[in-house]
């Protein structure tokens, strides 16, 4: 095993938060670029410039291949970057024409009969789509047994990944950090310690309804967790709880998301695919822009408070900087549905898009699951604009000089 480099020179607390879905592709362009920007502006440093690191959903799969090359951050995101050029959504679910006829058939089986009928574990599906390929690349390419020793290195404070309870209902925070770090616990959200692995990330994963349940262990009890970002009030907390004074978030979803100019479709009546899209961006999206704007509003509130008053409160500035989509996710996945593969069409067919399943209506939910290179080398190219787009905003945030010019 490779020896982790000397610790990163990065500012204490400085966290790194990444949420998910096919669009996730996004958070690897804006992670291309600061390391663009830290070879410019500091081209001697290889570490990490998070020492905390925190994911959700398709993001936990980013933030753990950052958090498991920590001591040498270009390699993390050059390896990750080759992933995502790359990808098929054959990686993420059973794709082929085969696969998507049989989970059709199990689903029609199941609706024709009835659920009194359908009681055997042979005849009722736990899903939409069948991901375990997903299993079998996080097991390639996330060597999780770094973790430890980076910790110990210094080169990490802590990562986290989140995951919701389909038994307790609670949302659910598992991470690994520095020893003197504790559990925390609000309502309806928990943090538990735990050795972070795959079945982790695919419990974060698990879109519901389209990605199965994983298994999970927590106070020596098994229960199945399902997508993080369900039932996810506060998604900024676990950073600031792993001890973040700066925090870096890459969301999937535009902050003021205006709404469509012309839609030739307006009123006409919703397909399920459409409202299973409306469901899915508002689990993903909308939490994460309702806790950017509170935090903001917090921090404003602290300013007016006298600094020898700060101290009687339990509240702390954070410093925030976001960047997220300056164009419509959906709109981009809309020109790609070409690609769905055979699978993502049986999908949209048995929620009731048989005839035209390209049509445009479509693209909120295909959005996530257009694991395909020519949509996910778009979202890069997307991330990586809209982040030098905000250089400067970068560079001041890290502590990076800022070098006008071009960034390689």
């Amino acid at each position: 095993m490779n020896r982790p480099a000397a610790p990163s020179p990065a500012r204490p607390g400085t966290a790194l938060l990444l949420t998910g879905g096919a669009r996730a592709a996004y958070q690897v362009g804006v992670l291309q670029a600061l390391a663009a920007l830290r070879r410019h502006g500091e081209p001697a440093h290889r570490g990490s410039p998070f020492d905390i690191i925190v994911g959700t959903s398709a993001g936990a799969m980013n933030a753990a291949a950052v958090a498991t090359g920590a001591d040498h951050f270009s390699h993390a995101v050059a390896r990750l970057s080759r992933i995502w050029r790359g990808f098929h959504a054959a990686q993420v679910y059973r794709a082929d024409a085969l696969d998507a006829a049989r989970a059709g058939a199990r689903w029609i089986r199941l609706l024709s009969m009835g659920w009194a009928l359908a009681r055997s574990a042979r005849l009722q599906p736990y899903s939409l789509l069948d991901n375990q390929p997903l299993r079998r690349l996080l097991q390639a390419h996330l060597p999780f047994e770094r973790l430890p020793q980076l910790l110990a290195g210094g080169h990490l404070r802590g990562f986290a990944v989140t995951a919701s309870s389909y038994v307790s209902g609670e949302h659910v925070t598992f991470y690994d950090a520095i020893d003197d770090m504790q559990d925390w616990a609000r309502a309806q959200r928990r943090a538990v310690r735990a050795r972070i692995g795959v079945e982790h990330l695919m419990a974060s994963a698990a879109i519901p309804f389209i990605f199965p349940a994983a298994r999970l262990s927590v106070d020596d009890r098994t229960a199945y967790y399902g997508d993080g970002s369900m039932r996810q009030m506060a998604p900024i907390a676990p950073v600031i709880h792993l001890g973040a004074e700066r925090v870096f978030v890459v969301g999937a979803g535009r902050a003021h998301q205006p709404a469509v100019a012309t839609d030739p479709h307006a009123g006409d009546y919703p397909t399920l695919a459409q409202v299973a899209g409306h469901a899915l961006s508002a689990i993903f999206l909308d939490t994460l822009a309702s806790d950017v704007e509170r935090l903001q509003r917090v921090n404003h509130t602290l300013s007016l408070v006298p600094p020898a008053q700060r101290g009687q409160t339990r509240l702390r500035h954070i410093e925030l900087l976001a960047i997220t989509p300056s164009q419509r996710l959906d709109e981009l996945a809309g020109r790609h549905l070409h690609a769905l593969p055979q699978a993502a069409q049986a999908l949209l067919g048995i929620l009731g898009e048989r005839d035209n399943v390209h049509d445009e209506r479509n693209a909120a939910l295909a959005s996530y699951l257009l694991f395909e290179s020519g949509y996910t080398r778009a979202l890069m190219a997307l991330g990586r604009a809209d982040a030098l787009a905000q250089r400067a905003a970068i560079c001041q945030f890290f502590g990076w000089r800022h070098r006008p010019g071009d960034v390689g």
